[in-house]
């Protein structure tokens, strides 16, 4: 929607409209733009609707807002990392055939080093799976997860048989935290086991999800030795 003299009207469209003028040189790196107050009147928007598309460019990192200087264009625009937990089905399934397997099902008392990784009382409970992901039946990840039944005691009445841990996880449980790590290393020997490979390094990613303060899962992933990841942002 336009206002009279053609200028853009919602807020996405307002977006769009000052992102131009920043991708095409018309407002400098580091140059000052207008104030809220200023976009709103020469938009023909309330307030809070210009306010919205500058909040949301900031957010985006091609603005940079300072108690005293204003708002300012990025010398150098941040590109913000946003993630979603992928599915490993979907991965191999882009060029495989895909398999699972569930070696292991058990609930555990949480060590010394889980209940350190997870934040967990004293007799916190845990869900321990051992899955295997394949490709054209051939070995492709090792999932070893362990979830936490005080957050998420529903858990304890899922098999897992048929769906993994992975697949389950993503579509029924939101997270608003989460920790990433990527290795290389020789996976411990009842993983090497079953990715056929005890003598080569292998990627292991780990990831730790928490739901409103309250940890969720902690998985470790190793994949096949020569494993390749990429990326694009």
């Amino acid at each position: 929607m336009k206002a009279k003299g053609g200028k853009p009207q919602g807020y996405r469209a307002i977006r769009e409209d000052v992102l131009q003028r920043i991708r095409s040189g018309k407002w400098k790196p580091g140059a000052a733009v207008p104030g809220e107050i200023e976009l709103a009147e020469e938009y023909g928007v309330a307030r809070g609707t210009a306010n919205k598309a500058m909040r949301e460019l900031v957010e985006q990192g091609y603005l940079e807002r300072k108690r005293k200087s204003g708002t300012r264009v990025r010398s150098s625009p941040l590109r913000a990392a946003r993630f979603a937990i992928p599915l490993i089905r979907d991965e191999i399934e882009a060029n495989a055939r895909y398999g699972y397997k569930l070696l292991v099902r058990e609930e555990v008392a949480a060590d010394d080093v889980l209940r350190d990784r997870l934040a967990l009382k004293a007799k916190t409970r845990l869900l321990h799976l051992l899955c295997l992901h394949l490709a054209d039946d051939a070995p492709y990840a090792v999932e070893e997860r362990w979830i936490n039944l005080a957050t998420l005691p529903e858990a304890a009445g899922v098999d897992f048989l048929s769906v993994g841990p992975n697949e389950w996880l993503v579509q029924r449980v939101p997270f608003t935290d989460v920790k990433l790590e990527f290795s290389a290393e020789l996976p411990p020997p009842h993983v090497s086991v079953v990715l056929q490979s005890t003598v080569a390094p292998s990627l292991l990613a780990e990831r730790t999800t928490w739901l409103n303060g309250n940890s969720v899962t902690y998985m470790r992933l190793t994949f096949k030795p020569g494993y390749r990841l990429a990326t694009q942002y």
